[in-house]
């Protein structure tokens, strides 16, 4: 069938996006980190003093996309490391219902049950949705939101209806969840390659570990982001938003991804509207990974961003 100039512009660029919610994995444990469970999420915590921090991954991911983060973070603050239910080994919720709501309410039980006093959340892809969804519906727990490369709304999707992101989504798990273990290796490490992080030997370390995830649970999210539309609820969410927007020059600069770094931006911010505190900053050189490609500038970007909040936070 002849594809038609709307599919070049609007479903090939979301099949190329598609793939940036999903992550590969790197095995890491730290011995000092105390390991717990609440509601299915898997919580790592270091460090014992300071402002609270909630760090999200994104699909498919874990706390080994914030090695380095944590690593400095810990020194002055108290960091959660969240692993979703389904993803980097951790059960799969056996009782049906909606992943993300599920994810939802996890991590608001999570922030209730330990008395973690008003946390900023940092979310990677799928990780900086959901922490924009709480920061829509429950903004008094929380003090702010980094989310890197994850949005409101996934991207392209602003240009079709409601019911083509339904059609579009069940279409996407259905590919997705049919995909053998070994497929579905060799689609994380090209992903990793093309997407993921712009450093070849960076793209192998990280993607080999992807399939620890389980693979339904992993497309059954990758379905309801690709459904949702978050933006409604951020005119709520009156708490500072960072959005980190990464850029790879070159990754733009052909058919039908043709987008400057100024563009790119502007389009992130347009789709984070309705937050009245939203900010967009961008990281380049980098792909979607930010922390894994400038991990010097995504520090320093989210340092800022903390002592920003814990100034305006102070009375």
């Amino acid at each position: 069938m002849r594809k038609t100039p709307k599919f070049r512009r609007v479903i090939l660029p979301l099949l190329v996006l598609a793939l940036a919610l999903a992550g590969g994995q790197v095995l890491w444990a730290d011995e000092a980190s105390a390991s717990s469970s609440v509601d299915g999420l898997k919580v790592e915590r270091h460090g014992d003093h300071g402002r609270p921090v909630i760090l999200i991954p994104g699909l498919a991911g874990g706390p080994w996309v914030w090695q380095q983060a944590i690593a400095s973070l810990e020194k002055d603050h108290v960091v959660y490391a969240v692993t979703l239910a389904g993803f980097d080994g951790t059960p799969v919720p056996t009782d049906g219902g909606n992943l993300f709501d599920r994810a939802d309410s996890s991590l608001l039980q999570l922030i209730r049950q330990q008395k973690i006093d008003r946390p900023v959340l940092v979310g990677h892809s799928l990780g900086g949705t959901l922490a924009l969804r709480i920061a829509g519906e429950h903004p008094e727990l929380i003090s702010g939101v980094v989310a890197v490369d994850g949005l409101p709304l996934f991207p392209g999707m602003d240009r079709v209806s409601a019911e083509q992101r339904i059609a579009m989504a069940a279409g996407m798990r259905k590919q997705m969840e049919s995909a053998t273990p070994e497929q579905f290796k060799a689609q994380q490490l090209d992903y990793m390659q093309k997407i993921g992080v712009i450093d070849p030997a960076l793209a192998a370390r990280y993607a080999p570990f992807n399939a620890r995830s389980d693979i339904k649970a992993t497309a059954e999210y990758m379905a309801e982001d690709l459904a949702a539309d978050g933006r409604p609820g951020l005119k709520s969410a009156n708490v500072p938003i960072l959005e980190i927007s990464p850029y790879n020059a070159p990754d733009f600069s052909h058919p039908p991804m043709i987008m400057s770094e100024a563009q790119k931006t502007a389009y992130y911010q347009s789709l984070l509207a309705n937050a009245p505190n939203a900010k967009v900053v961008s990281i380049s050189p980098s792909r979607h990974f930010v922390m894994l490609d400038q991990p010097a500038k995504f520090q320093q970007v989210l340092d800022d961003f903390l002592k920003t909040t814990e100034r305006s936070a102070q009375p």
